[in-house]
């Protein structure tokens, strides 16, 4: 294996570290070894142990030491983490780090932009200006400059070709198509639909049970500290669809393709991120592909590769998309056409006429009372298709980062407009012939349909019930029954609703759920998130929503 790699080499300094390797892969671990123990062997095997046991650095450095003191006089085996790992770095993947501007306008690279010591279009400095440094003494920099932001990008392409290089992850590759049951259930998104349109439109693609179709995630996230807005961190994971459900989802298998440095969040300017990714997605996509060896098959062929679907929130959705969450058409399915109405009490955007959705001799539809006071007889919106999502987007220009020229779009009537921009995925071939282009992660969505349910019930610091949405109710001149009543002293009572709980409805609910009993590792213990003296729930994670609603 490592005299296929260093084949591979592209430099004469990795060359040189796959030299060392080999010479450490002859050397015994101790002067008349007779087990014959190799130093590259044995520190692999330890580094194995110590991710397997998710050992810390300096747990780890210690157990090295005290195995070092205890073998003989004259052995190779390093002492610390850092020597342990430096052996095996030539085995590393590739790490690009790339300077970006701090307002999120440009990345440094490329001809264009890579030897620029400041942004061209918001003029912010591409380094770090520190107190400390006098600058350049006889034309060297005395220390070394900083860059004011960084983004880090790790090339999928060699990622892959790794991947296949083990016989049983390639053969794992070909799931979806010689191992997967077929029986019309839908259990894997080989089952659905997009998936059997790729393979129709694309015929050269679908052919070859190698090819990928990566689903990408992106979030934000504070490495310092879970609980805390005052950073984010945005890393971009692909997964991998060709594998069956009970891996595709294993972090073995999720690969970090970006991770974007924070403070600040992107937000619409990820695009200047997603570039290198991109690019490399456009590459694996030519009919020529990449080539690369199949150890199962013992073959190489041209891999090729898609990205079939984007996973995310809402928030990220919308600056992955180019559409807009928020506003009078923040429906990335209905889009011109949401209903949506201002609230004047409650000072926020709600979104009306959720009857269109019903079959069309519902009877619902028909009952006026409770729903404007009018029957509902509209259609519900039609499904665009990509090229019609295309055309909406295509002649947009936008200028990214967050500089003084910066603005929002707006539409003709001064509002916020439904595109923020062009995507940068509509730079792909084949991204307006995809039927579903984002999709909203379950995790959100489960938990914030829990607490909206809970928001009905009118459980303490969960209830949707107010004073301001009862105005509302007024306002609209609809649900009579719910006005509120003025009283002495500029107080409202408020009539209870037909969902609300009674405080006897509420003490039978939570002592129900307090003797609950389930099975270990089902969920957490239920007894934790709830108080039966304050009628309340407390810390509610996104699979004890999907528990409950279970």
């Amino acid at each position: 294996m490592l005299q296929d790699a260093k084949e591979d080499c592209e430099s004469e300094k990795e060359a040189h570290k796959l030299d060392k390797m080999l010479e450490d892969h002859r050397t015994s671990l101790y002067p008349g070894c007779e087990q014959g123990h190799k130093k590259l062997d044995t520190t692999l095997e330890f580094l194995q142990w110590k991710a397997k046991n998710g050992v810390s650095d300096k747990a780890f450095g210690d157990l090295l030491k005290l195995v070092k003191n205890n073998l003989p006089e004259g052995n190779k085996l390093p002492k610390t983490t850092y020597e342990d790992k430096k052996i095996v770095c030539p085995l590393g993947l590739e790490v690009q780090k790339i300077h970006a501007c701090p307002n999120d306008c440009i990345l440094y690279r490329s001809e264009e932009y890579e030897n620029l010591e400041a942004c061209p279009i918001c003029k912010a400095l591409r380094y770090k200006i520190r107190r400390d440094d006098p600058g350049e003494v006889d034309g060297q920099l005395t220390k070394k400059r900083i860059p004011a932001k960084v983004m880090w990008y790790f090339p999928i392409i060699p990622r892959l070709r790794r991947l296949f290089r083990n016989k049983g992850n390639a053969r794992m590759m070909r799931w979806h198509t010689e191992e997967r049951q077929q029986d019309g259930m839908l259990r894997h998104p080989a089952d659905g639909s997009q998936w059997r349109n790729i393979d129709r439109k694309f015929k050269d693609f679908g052919k070859d049970a190698r090819n990928i179709r990566f689903v990408l995630s992106t979030d934000g996230m504070n490495p310092f500290g879970e609980m805390s807005s005052g950073h984010s961190t945005w890393p971009v994971t692909m997964c991998i669809y060709n594998l069956p459900l009970w891996l595709c989802m294993k972090r073995k298998y999720i690969m970090m393709s970006i991770i974007i440095q924070g403070p600040k969040q992107p937000g619409n300017d990820i695009d200047v991120y997603l570039r290198p990714l991109v690019e490399d997605l456009k590459l694996l996509w030519k009919k020529e592909g990449v080539p690369v060896w199949d150890e199962d098959k013992q073959e190489e062929f041209n891999l090729r590769a898609l990205l079939f679907v984007t996973i995310n929130d809402c928030p990220a959705l919308s600056n992955l998309s180019g559409q807009s969450n928020k506003g009078y058409k923040a429906c990335t399915h209905c889009m011109d056409e949401t209903e949506s109405t201002y609230l004047k009490h409650c000072r926020k955007v709600v979104y009306m006429g959720h009857r269109r959705f019903l079959a069309a001799n519902h009877p619902v539809r028909k009952k006026g009372k409770h729903f404007e006071h009018n029957a509902d007889h509209c259609t519900k919106p039609k499904h665009r298709s990509g090229k019609t999502l295309f055309a909406m987007v295509k002649d947009l220009k936008v200028v990214f980062g967050k500089g003084p020229g910066s603005q929002l779009i707006l539409s003709e009537d001064g509002h916020v407009a439904m595109w923020k921009k062009n995507s940068i995925f509509w730079e792909l071939p084949y991204w307006e012939f995809l039927d579903v282009h984002h999709a909203i992660d379950v995790m959100h969505l489960t938990k914030n349909l829990c607490v909206n349910l809970l928001g009905f019930l009118g459980i303490y610091g969960k209830s949707k019930d107010t004073l301001e949405a009862r105005n509302d109710l007024k306002h609209m001149e609809q649900r009579g029954d719910l006005h509120p009543e003025p009283k002495e002293k500029g107080s409202h009572y408020l009539s209870p609703a037909s969902y609300t709980l009674s405080k006897a409805e509420k003490e039978s609910m939570f002592e129900c759920l307090e003797s609950i009993k389930v099975p270990s590792g089902y969920s957490t213990n239920i007894k934790r998130i709830i108080s039966t003296k304050e009628k309340k729930f407390t810390n509610l994670k996104s699979h004890d929503c999907h528990v409950l609603m279970t």
